[in-house]
C-alpha cells in the first residue's frame, strides 16, 4: 500500500460522509411526508400518479397489506420485463436487430432486475435492445431501489411509532422514494457523466478504425442514464459486459471516483436518516460508524492483498511495485480497484471496475465475505439499513441475555416473536448459498460451467450464489452462468434472498409499531455508543464467520496458502 492510494480511499470516504449527513435530513423529511425544496415542483406530479392509480395517500396499511402490495408490484414488474425481452425483436428501438432473449435467460434477468440484483448472464451490448435497456432495465433500476427504500421506511416507522396498527403506505413510499430521492439525484449525476464523456444516444453503434487499419463497430446507446441509477440505486447492471471497467461507462479516474461515491452515499445517508426519524441522531450515527468500520476493514485487507503482487510472479523476479494488475484497469490502479470491489459488495451494487476473478485469494475473499454478510456495510438502498437493523436487534438480544434483562431497542421490547422473525430472515442466506452451492459441486452439468478447478472453482460457485442471494449481482467471471441450471437456480436464489428475507422484516416492522415505547431508565442498555458498536461488530463477525468458515477455508484460504507455498492447484 502507498500513501497516494490511501489518500484516494480516504478522500472518497470523506466525501461520502460529508454528503450523506445533509442528504439524510432530506430523506428523513421525505420519509415523514414533510415539505421539502422539491415539493413545489414535484407535488403536482405526485398527485397525478395517485389519481391515475387510485391511491389514497392518506390511507396507511398494516404490515401484511404493505407486504402484499410490494409482492403484487414485484410480480407485475417481473411479467412485464419478461415480456419485453421475449418480444424485443418485434418492438421498436432495436437498431441492431437482436433476437428474442431465450426463455431461461429472460426469466433470470427479470427476477434479477425486480430484486435489485442486476446479475447479468449476458453481454448487454450484444443481447438487449435500446427499448429493453431503457423501458425495462433502467426503469427497474429505479423501481427496485425505490422498493428497497420503501421497505426500510416501513421498518424505521416500526421503531419510531408506538401502538400503531400501520407502517405506512407502500404506494406512497414507492412514489416518493422515486420522485424525490432517486430521480433528481440520477438526473444530476447522469449530466455529470455525460460531461465526463459517457455516451447518451439512441444510435446503435459507431465505426472505428483500429491500429491495424481494420473497421470495428463499437456499440453505444443510452449509457449515462443507466449508469447513473446503476450506481445511485445500488443496482449494478451495466450497459456493457465489462461494466464500469468499460471506458464508455467510466471514461477516466474522476468518473471512477464519482461512481464509487455515488454507490455509497445513499446507503450511508439512510443510516443517518434512521437516527433523525427516531429523534435520536446518535442511533443513526452508531449504525453508520459500524458500517464504516466494516467497509474500511474490507478495503484495507483487499488493498493490501492486491498491492503485494502475485507471489508466483515475484518469486521469479517480476517487480511487485505495481501490485497485482491482472484484470484491472491501468486508468484506475490497485487502490481504487480495491475500494470499488469492497464498496460494490459492501453495498448490493454489483458493479465492477476490475475482474474479481483475477484478485489474489485474500483480495477476492473480501468481496465474497461482504456478500456472505448480506452486503450490509453500508448495504443496498434501503436493504442495507433494514439488514443492519435486524442485526442490531440480534445484538441487543444477546446483550440482554448476558445481563439477564429483557432486551430493548429504542424503547421497544424484543420478545420471542421478534427474535424468531429476525433469525428466520438471517438464516435465509446460508440456506440458499450453501444449499445451492452444495448441489452445484455435485452435479456434472453444473461443474461443466467452471473454467477453474480446485479451491478457486469452489470460490466461483459460492460467490455466484452469495451474489445472487444477497441481491448484489457481481460475479467471479470464471463461472459461465448462462445455462439452464444456473439461470434457474440463481433466479430462485435472487427471489428468496429478496422476498423470503424481507417478509419477516416487514412482520417485525408491524410488531414493533404495535408495541408501546418504554422510556429509557438506568437499566437501559445504551445503543448509541462505543460499547454497542463493539457488540454489533462482534455479532456480525461471529454470526457470519461461523456460518461460512468451512466454505471460506476450502476456497480462498486454501488457495492463498497454496500460492504462498509457490503452488497452484
Amino acid at each position: 500500500m502507498n500513501a497516494i492510494g490511501l489518500a484516494q480511499i480516504a478522500l472518497v470516504l470523506a466525501a461520502v460522509v460529508f454528503a450523506a449527513v445533509p442528504l439524510s435530513a432530506f430523506i428523513a423529511r421525505v420519509l415523514a411526508g414533510e415539505r421539502n425544496f422539491l415539493t413545489p415542483v414535484l407535488l403536482p406530479v405526485e398527485r397525478v400518479f395517485y389519481k391515475l392509480s387510485g391511491v389514497d395517500p392518506a390511507r396507511e396499511q398494516s404490515w401484511l397489506v404493505y407486504t402484499i402490495a410490494m409482492l403484487a408490484f414485484s410480480v407485475v414488474g417481473f411479467l412485464s420485463l419478461y415480456a419485453l425481452q421475449r418480444l424485443q425483436n418485434v418492438l421498436p428501438l432495436d437498431p441492431q436487430g437482436f433476437d428474442p432473449v431465450p426463455p431461461d435467460l429472460a426469466f433470470n434477468t427479470s427476477i434479477s432486475f425486480i430484486t435489485n440484483t442486476n446479475w447479468q448472464n449476458y453481454s448487454g451490448e450484444t443481447t438487449m435492445s435500446h427499448l429493453v435497456q431503457m423501458l425495462g432495465l433502467t426503469v427497474h433500476n429505479f423501481l427496485s431501489a425505490a422498493t428497497g427504500l420503501a421497505m426500510a421506511f416501513a421498518l424505521v416507522r416500526g421503531f419510531a411509532r408506538a401502538e400503531s396498527p400501520t407502517v405506512g403506505n407502500f404506494w406512497v413510499d414507492l412514489t416518493r422514494g422515486t420522485l424525490y430521492v432517486l430521480l433528481p439525484l440520477s438526473i444530476v449525476f447522469a449530466l455529470a457523466l455525460v460531461a465526463l464523456g459517457v455516451p447518451q444516444t439512441l444510435s446503435g453503434s459507431v465505426e472505428a478504425t483500429t491500429l491495424e487499419g481494420a473497421k470495428q463497430a463499437i456499440s453505444i446507446g443510452p449509457i449515462a442514464s443507466q449508469e447513473a441509477i446503476k450506481e445511485l440505486g445500488t443496482n449494478g447492471g451495466g450497459f456493457f459486459n465489462a461494466n464500469s471497467a468499460h471506458p464508455y461507462e467510466s471514461p477516466n479516474a474522476i468518473s471512477n471516483l464519482l461512481e464509487i461515491w455515488a454507490l455509497l452515499v445513499i446507503p450511508f445517508a439512510l443510516a443517518f436518516a434512521f437516527g433523525r426519524a427516531v429523534l435520536d441522531f446518535r442511533q443513526g450515527r452508531a449504525i453508520a460508524i459500524t458500517m464504516l468500520i466494516v467497509l474500511v476493514a474490507g478495503v484495507l485487507i483487499a488493498y493490501s492483498a492486491e498491492a503485494g503482487g502475485n507471489p508466483l510472479l515475484t518469486s521469479i523476479g517480476v517487480d511487485p511495485s505495481p501490485g497485482n494488475m491482472e484484470g484491472k484497469e491501468v486508468r484506475f490502479g490497485v487502490a481504487t480497484s480495491a475500494l470499488f470491489a469492497a464498496a460494490t459488495t459492501g453495498t448490493s451494487t454489483g458493479a465492477v471496475n476490475a475482474m474479481h476473478d483475477s484478485f489474489m485469494p485474500i483480495g477476492g475473499l473480501v468481496p465474497l465475505f461482504n456478500m456472505l454478510m448480506g452486503s450490509i456495510a453500508p448495504g443496498g438502498v434501503g436493504a442495507g439499513l433494514y439488514g443492519f437493523l435486524v442485526l442490531a436487534v440480534v445484538a441487543v438480544f444477546v446483550a440482554g441475555l448476558m445481563v439477564g434483562r429483557t432486551p430493548e431497542y429504542l424503547g421497544k421490547k424484543i420478545e420471542a416473536r421478534e427474535m424468531k422473525l429476525a433469525m428466520l430472515a438471517v438464516l435465509i442466506y446460508p440456506l440458499c448459498v450453501l444449499g445451492f452451492s452444495a448441489a452445484s459441486v455435485l452435479l456434472p452439468g453444473a461443474l461443466a460451467s467452471l473454467n477453474n478447478a480446485g479451491p478457486h472453482g469452489l470460490s466461483e460457485i459460492v460467490y455466484a450464489f452469495a451474489s445472487t442471494t444477497d441481491n448484489n449481482g457481481s460475479a467471479f467471471a470464471g463461472l459461465s452462468g448462462n445455462t439452464p441450471w444456473y439461470n434457474t437456480t440463481l433466479g430462485v436464489a435472487m427471489a428468496l434472498g429478496r422476498f423470503a428475507y424481507v417478509i419477516p422484516v416487514l412482520a417485525m416492522a408491524g410488531s414493533f409499531a404495535a408495541k408501546k415505547k418504554a422510556p429509557a431508565s438506568r437499566g437501559t442498555f445504551p445503543t448509541h455508543g462505543p460499547l454497542f458498536i463493539g457488540l454489533l461488530l462482534g455479532v456480525i463477525v461471529v454470526l457470519y464467520l461461523l456460518q461460512y468458515f468451512p466454505a471460506l477455508a476450502l476456497g480462498p484460504v486454501v488457495e492463498h496458502l497454496l500460492l504462498a507455498a509457490g503452488k497452484t492447484f
